[in-house]
């Protein structure tokens, strides 16, 4: 509690968003998707598309590309999506520097979070693959809450650590992430480099936009 008392900086509390934040994610959610289409004989959206519902939980996000699909379609596009990815699953790389940042900001003694649309057998198998099952404090995965843009991920991440909203800082790639701090009361820091583009995150106005590691780490080092 003296550590939480004497603590100076703007945040104390700093929840990264995975896919597309922390790992480089993007082109093979995109593919896993179109190849579960393919495989039931469907139309395969758009990459765009695509790219829009990652970060959601993964019924919603099917459910939001096809709402004239009944259940079963759903459930077998899952399973098909599923085998698609994990085949690649272990080649996703965290992007550039993030490893050094994230040791970094835990020497810094920040409490750090993941609030993400894996699952948690998902999470969990790539935080131990990535070496980083100890780097976060607490993490909460879709299947353990409502689907972002809920609240509910942050505001369980916030309780845990004794953190306030006002303390936390949630850092992604969609205006999921976004909209999910907002409506936690919490702030919120966008990266470019994911699954949306600029334009879309800025109309869901974050403190600010960052493009690279690097530029995230300057901007938290100014900012945090």
């Amino acid at each position: 509690m003296a550590e939480q008392e004497s603590w100076s900086r703007r945040f104390r509390l700093l929840v990264f968003d995975w896919d597309g934040t922390v790992v480089d994610s993007t082109v093979p959610i995109v593919s896993a998707v179109q190849a579960a289409y393919r495989d039931l004989g469907l139309t395969p959206p758009e990459g765009r598309a695509v790219r829009y519902i990652i970060g959601l939980k993964l019924d919603t996000a099917f459910f939001h590309l096809s709402p004239e699909l009944p259940e079963k379609s759903v459930e077998a596009l899952l399973e098909r999506y599923r085998y698609h990815y994990m085949r690649g699953d272990a080649e996703i790389p965290l992007f550039g520097g993030m490893s050094a940042l994230l040791e970094k900001l835990d020497q810094e003694n920040y409490f750090l979070g993941v609030a993400t649309g894996k699952s948690r057998k998902g999470l969990d198998r790539m935080l131990r693959q990535k070496k980083l099952i100890r780097r976060f404090h607490a993490t909460r995965c879709a299947d353990e809450s409502f689907s972002k843009p809920h609240p509910e991920m942050l505001l369980y991440l916030m309780d845990r650590l004794g953190v306030t909203p006002e303390q936390t800082l949630m850092i992604g790639d969609t205006t999921h992430d976004i909209q999910m701090a907002k409506n936690a009361r919490a702030h919120a820091l966008a990266v470019s480099y994911g699954a949306h583009d600029r334009g879309n995150l800025q109309e869901s106005q974050p403190l600010a936009i960052v493009d690279s590691v690097a530029a995230l780490d300057t901007w938290l080092v100014a900012h945090g």
